[in-house]
C-alpha cells in the first residue's frame, strides 16, 4: 500500500468514527429539570462536561394502594412531567451526592443530576450508574424492562433506595424479577469489596428518612432492620445494589440541615461514594 493509499484509509476511518461518535452523542438527551420534591438552585456550572454523571430513573408509579398510600393518587399527573415517585428528595439529593463526590475523590462530577427515561431510546447506555428512589412504588413496562436487562447486559450498575417493609418490597420484586427472572437477589457479605473499594463500612446502620425527626424512628411500617442486598452476574460483580429499609435519599437531601444527624448523612454519603467508585472499577 502506497503512502497516499495509507493516508486515505486512516481519513476513512476517522470520518466513520466521527460518524459514530456523532450518532451516539445525538441520542444522549440533553440535561432537563422536572418539579420534584425539593428543587434547588441550579449550579452555574452546571453545562460543563464530565466523566460522572448521578443519572436518576424516571419510571411509572405502581397503581394500587401500598401501606396506605396510593400509586397514580399519591402524586396525580403525568410521571414524565416529574411530581411522582420518581421525583423524591430531587433534586437536592442528587447535587448534594455530586458535592460530596467531587469533594471525596478525584472523578469529574458533573454538579447537576441527569432524569434517565427508559422510553427514550438507547440514551441510558449513556450512564452506567443509575439511580432510582421509592422503588417500593415502582411499574416498569415491558419495553422498559427489556430496556433495563439490556442497559444490565451491557454492564451498567443499579443503586435503588427508600422503600420499606414487606409490602414494598413485594411491589419492588414483581418488576425486578421480570427484569432477572432468571437471578436471585442476595445479602452482600460484609468483606464485599463494594464496602470497602474507599471506605471500609464494616459498621454500618439504619438510616432513617426525615420522619424521624417527628417519630423519633430509625424505621418505617414493619422495616424494623436495615438491609444491604444485591444481584451478581456470572462473575460476581454487583448489577444491583438494593438499600432496602433506608432513606439514603432523605439523608443526602437533608445533609446541610442542623437539625438532621450527622452520622446518618456521613454514612449516607459514604454509601454513595463506594457504590459510584465500585460501578467504575468493577
Amino acid at each position: 500500500m502506497d503512502r497516499v493509499s495509507g493516508m486515505r484509509k486512516t481519513l476513512l476511518i476517522v470520518a466513520a468514527a466521527a460518524i459514530v461518535m456523532g450518532t451516539a452523542l445525538a441520542r444522549q438527551m440533553p440535561w432537563r429539570e422536572y418539579p420534584g420534591q425539593d428543587n434547588i438552585e441550579v449550579p452555574p456550572d452546571y453545562q460543563e462536561k464530565t466523566e460522572w454523571v448521578f443519572a436518576r430513573l424516571m419510571y411509572p408509579p405502581y397503581p394500587g394502594a401500598i401501606n396506605g398510600r396510593g400509586g397514580f393518587r399519591r402524586f396525580g399527573g403525568n410521571w414524565k412531567q416529574g411530581r411522582s415517585s420518581w421525583t423524591t428528595d430531587y433534586s437536592a439529593a442528587d447535587r448534594h451526592v455530586a458535592q460530596a463526590v467531587r469533594r471525596l475523590t478525584r472523578l469529574h462530577v458533573r454538579s447537576v443530576e441527569q432524569p434517565v427515561d427508559l422510553d427514550d431510546e438507547d440514551d441510558v447506555f449513556n450512564y452506567p450508574w443509575l439511580y432510582a428512589v421509592e422503588v417500593g412504588h415502582w411499574q416498569l413496562t415491558d419495553s422498559q424492562v427489556k430496556q433495563m436487562r439490556e442497559f444490565f447486559d451491557r454492564g451498567g450498575f443499579f443503586m435503588c433506595d427508600d422503600f420499606h417493609g414487606t409490602q414494598e418490597w413485594a411491589v419492588f420484586m414483581q418488576t425486578m424479577q421480570r427484569v432477572f427472572p432468571d437471578r436471585l437477589v442476595e445479602d452482600i457479605p460484609k468483606n464485599d469489596s463494594i464496602f470497602h473499594v474507599l471506605y471500609d463500612l464494616d459498621d454500618k446502620y439504619q438510616v432513617p428518612g426525615a420522619q424521624y425527626l417527628r417519630s423519633g424512628r430509625t424505621y418505617e411500617f414493619d422495616g424494623y432492620d436495615p438491609h444491604w442486598r444485591g444481584i451478581y452476574d456470572d462473575k460476581r460483580r454487583l448489577m444491583v445494589a438494593i438499600c432496602h429499609d433506608m432513606d439514603l435519599g432523605d439523608a443526602w437531601e437533608y445533609a446541610d440541615w442542623p437539625t438532621y444527624d450527622e452520622k446518618f448523612s456521613a454514612l449516607a454519603l459514604r454509601i454513595a461514594t463506594n457504590y459510584i467508585i465500585y460501578s467504575m472499577t468493577h
